[in-house]
């Protein structure tokens, strides 16, 4: 068996690919849901649970930090934002202009994530000729 580091980037930035689509499908279900009454706002937790799995050594390399993530563990969650307090009288706290605000970043997050995925197997390419 070999063992090999060299799909330690691309399956870290799927797991981040990942959560980006979660979030794009919260943000979607926010949106749609703007006028219902009492209906909370859906977010994804997935950046610092990246940023622990990568550790908090700066002297260390980032080669490093992606060889030692355990991918299995970084499991991007989908929770309720009840903290973010409603403005309306029928208790949603959904703000169209940020939901599309951050659809759009999120958008632009999942199409970087596809092109640095798409690079490392243009690199794995490039060693194997």
């Amino acid at each position: 068996m070999i063992n090999t580091n060299a799909f330690d980037y691309i399956n870290v930035l799927d797991k981040a690919m990942d959560a980006s689509w979660l979030r794009n499908e919260a943000i979607a279900n926010n949106i749609a849901n703007v006028d219902t009454p009492n209906y909370k706002r859906q977010d994804v937790a997935f950046e610092a649970e990246l940023k622990k799995a990568l550790g908090y050594n700066r002297y260390q390399s980032m080669d490093d930090k992606v060889a030692h993530v355990t991918t299995s563990q970084l499991r991007p969650q989908v929770y309720t934002d009840y903290a973010n307090y409603s403005y309306r009288l029928d208790g949603n706290n959904v703000d169209i202009e940020n939901e599309n605000i951050m659809l759009a970043e999120n958008q632009l997050k999942y199409q970087g994530l596809r092109e640095s995925i798409n690079q490392e197997f243009q690199n794995l390419k490039a060693v194997i000729k």
